[in-house]
């Protein structure tokens, strides 16, 4: 019974120091990313509508496309746009 106390008291006393270890920065935190710091305006392909951050869209005549294979799609399907 004893042995048994002391193997409890062991597994807590451990998982507090763990505890402790992570939050004053140890372990653990390089696993965040951390968070954006100004929000990027989102943006519609002109031909599949998925939604995108102006930063990845790609500008052509008709709009802003998720991709290179979307640009010429649509500038293909309009060619007086």
């Amino acid at each position: 019974m004893k042995l048994l106390v002391v193997i409890v008291a062991l597994v807590v006393l451990w998982l507090l120091l763990r505890g402790l270890v992570r939050r004053a920065g140890g372990e653990g935190t390089s696993r965040r990313k951390p968070p954006s710091a100004t929000p990027q305006t989102m943006l519609v392909c002109a031909h599949c509508g998925v939604h995108l951050p102006r930063d990845e869209a790609l500008p052509g005549r008709g709009g802003v496309f998720c991709g290179e294979a979307h640009r010429a799609a649509y500038e293909q399907q309009h060619p007086n746009s």
